[in-house]
């Protein structure tokens, strides 16, 4: 069984004709008004308890029921306390979305958003993912980086030396499959 109760309810606890018009969150009480229109408060920071009668109140109660504003607007409550939703003056439905739940939650995306995308570029950054390889050319001979186009025809011809030289001193070289950037050993330029 759930815990509320007819017992929780204003009609079932006020004294018949009273009914709960205002509360003062200063103070801790809530205010009560009689038939016969005279104020009354109940203990602090009780909801219910021993009503005292006000001559004077700190909190301006308007004497119009809410029922009577109601039904100057236009809108009348069933008796089970069911309002129809507020409508504008075309008849339409009026409707408030509450995005507040997405403005709480809009800055955590945002950082989940910059956090990805720093990931992303650290993972992917322009940095070559793998370095320049290191070669030791042996004697005279220095490293040459292959820039595109060039054979080992014209290195041997640019260097004055044959092709047999050049795979001489690069054991495994393939002349037909050479890449720009790939590191060779070639011998000195021939003075002449």
């Amino acid at each position: 069984m759930g815990r509320w109760t007819q017992y929780d309810e204003d009609s079932y606890r006020l004294p018949e004709g009273m009914e709960r018009v205002g509360y003062d969150s200063d103070t801790g009480r809530y205010y009560y008004r009689n038939r016969d229109g005279t104020l009354w408060q109940g203990a602090q920071g009780a909801q219910y308890g021993e009503l005292v009668r006000v001559n004077n109140a700190p909190i301006a109660v308007d004497d119009r029921s809410s029922e009577d504003e109601e039904a100057e607007i236009g809108v009348h409550s069933r008796s089970d306390g069911y309002t129809p939703l507020a409508v504008d003056a075309n008849g339409s439905m009026r409707t408030s979305r509450n995005n507040s739940a997405y403005r709480i939650m809009l800055p955590f995306f945002l950082i989940v958003a910059v956090v990805l995308l720093l990931v992303f570029r650290l993972v992917h950054s322009s940095t070559p993912s793998n370095p320049p390889e290191a070669v030791l050319c042996p004697g005279s001979s220095e490293v040459y980086r292959i820039a595109r186009g060039d054979t080992c025809w014209d290195l041997s011809q640019n260097r004055g030396c044959s092709i047999e030289d050049i795979q001489n001193l690069n054991k495994g070289l393939k002349c037909e499959a050479l890449r720009p950037g790939q590191a060779v050993c070639l011998p000195r330029k021939a003075s002449r």
